[in-house]
């Protein structure tokens, strides 16, 4: 007995990443925490260290990227690891209010920890100097 199987319509796949460069990349799990004064960003690159890590704020987007450390091993064929061996990526667009140049973070056993001061509107600035 034969079984037909039919493609699913286009608009129902998922998308495919718009730029072929993005294939060697992976997006990390994260967590975004807002405070009043700062936005928290808590992402999670195991087997990445301080080295590897690079924190972009342009505009209103923040991107980071996490590079892995490379082990040579002997048996890499048969391990098969290349998928598991992906960097990291994350974009978010987090708007205009936070001042980029200021951002501070740290990471430890794989996980960053970002934190981004929001900027002082110039309302608010008036009234903590009156």
């Amino acid at each position: 007995m034969h079984t037909i199987i039919h493609s699913l319509p286009t608009r129902s796949r998922s998308k495919a990443p718009s730029n072929p460069s993005d294939d060697r990349f992976r997006q990390p799990a994260y967590d975004c925490q807002e405070h009043p004064e700062a936005m928290k960003l808590t992402v999670y690159i195991p087997g990445v260290d301080a080295a590897g890590v690079e924190i972009e704020g342009r505009g209103a987007d923040l991107t980071v990227t996490a590079k892995k450390m490379r082990y040579v091993r002997v048996n890499f064929n048969a391990l098969n690891l290349e998928a598991a061996q992906h960097d990291y990526q994350l974009r978010l667009r987090l708007g205009t209010g936070f001042d980029f140049a200021a951002m501070a973070a740290e990471i430890r056993d794989g996980v960053l920890t970002v934190t981004v001061p929001k900027r002082i509107a110039l309302g608010r600035l008036r009234r903590e100097a009156a």
